[in-house]
């Protein structure tokens, strides 16, 4: 059962006006095709916001151990969201998420792996990058900028999309282009503070 539509209606309408939530280039993100949209991670709500605010569904790879939890196990899944281990190459959730991008849909990535303790945007790893090149899809810098406090404002903004051709042609290595990723994020974050 797909409650991706109902949640994201559910959310929106608490979400919106709890953080006064501002969405920023909207207009960037393409309508169809497989796209890998990878943003900054500085809290837990982090995927309902990208959720609510992207225009299109997206599939987030999640960390395993929230697939654990008894209500999560039976809800993520409903919410598009697909287990991977950390710390390992999973080749399962590889996998399944180039499948997602080659069936054109969206694979929703936090680079950096992990939630920033501080906010700051931390080193990428190369997960991303391995994605950017092998997924055969648009990559999406997104940048969410913070802080989440009730009434104050919180920003959510779509980059241009980075055109992968020339890293795919001379055969970059995924870390480069997680750098090339992170590097667009970055911009987005210090051009909309």
């Amino acid at each position: 059962m797909n409650l991706y539509p109902l949640a994201k209606t559910l959310v929106s309408a608490i979400f919106y006006p709890f953080y006064r939530i501002q969405v920023i280039g909207k207009e960037n993100f393409p309508k169809e095709g497989g796209v890998l949209l990878c943003t900054n991670h500085i809290d837990n709500l982090d995927p309902p916001v990208v959720g609510i605010t992207c225009p299109r569904t997206v599939n987030f790879m999640a960390k395993e151990e929230l697939f654990e939890a008894p209500i999560l196990k039976s809800l993520l899944p409903s919410l598009q969201a697909f287990p991977v281990k950390r710390g390992m190459s999973d080749r399962q959730a590889m996998r399944k998420a180039l499948s997602v991008l080659k069936d054109g849909e969206v694979v929703g990535l936090f680079p950096e792996g992990t939630r920033s303790k501080n906010g700051e945007l931390q080193k990428g790893l190369a997960g991303a990058g391995f994605f950017a090149l092998r997924g055969n899809a648009v990559v999406m810098p997104c940048a969410i900028i913070g802080p989440y406090k009730p009434f104050k404002r919180l920003k959510v903004v779509y980059g241009k999309p980075i055109d992968m051709t020339p890293y795919r042609e001379r055969k970059a290595s995924a870390e480069e282009v997680t750098e090339v990723i992170m590097g667009e994020i970055k911009k987005l974050l210090d051009t909309n503070k």
